[in-house]
């Protein structure tokens, strides 16, 4: 499942809407394109047409392909790193062999997300190297987790996105 962040001006009506008037929802959500269908006791839910889902489907098969083609080349992969810490701020935190890891990893779950729509990789990618740029980005953080751990219990981990 994967997760769509949708414009501030995106409208939205309630579940309730939908379930009284599912025509006319469904008609307003052909007309706009999508709509946002909001749920009290649920997460969100986006409505959109078949056609638009699709294309969005093969805008990011697309992407994903160029990004992967690009990596395979010196000047491509070299523009891809250098963009990476403009994407992702937090990415001058990590050195130069763990921003090729985040991209690469990046482009893999991109790649998994067009292809087999596992989109929650990139999510995982993403969330999992701001992690370890987090820990690098304070001192104290990354004198712990580079201290031998020696068969120590480390208790509950907290995890932060």
């Amino acid at each position: 499942m994967s997760t769509v962040r949708l414009e501030a001006e995106t409208e939205s009506v309630s579940f309730t809407d939908l379930s009284r008037n599912p025509k006319g929802v469904a008609a307003r959500a052909a007309a706009l394109g999508r709509l946002r269908v909001t749920h009290r006791d649920a997460p969100d839910m986006v409505l959109t047409t078949a056609v638009r889902a699709e294309g969005a489907e093969e805008n990011l098969t697309t992407a994903s392909r160029l990004f992967l083609a690009l990596m395979k080349q010196d000047d491509g992969a070299r523009a891809l790193l250098l963009a990476l810490p403009e994407v992702f701020p937090w990415a001058r935190h990590l050195d130069a062999e763990e921003v090729r890891a985040f991209t690469v990893e990046l482009l893999e779950a991109l790649s998994d997300a067009a292809e087999l729509g596992a989109g929650e990789a990139v999510h995982r990618a993403i969330v999992s190297w701001r992690a370890t740029a987090r820990i690098n980005a304070d001192p104290e953080q990354l004198r712990e987790s580079l201290r031998p751990l020696d068969g120590d219990d480390l208790g509950q981990v907290e995890v932060r996105g």
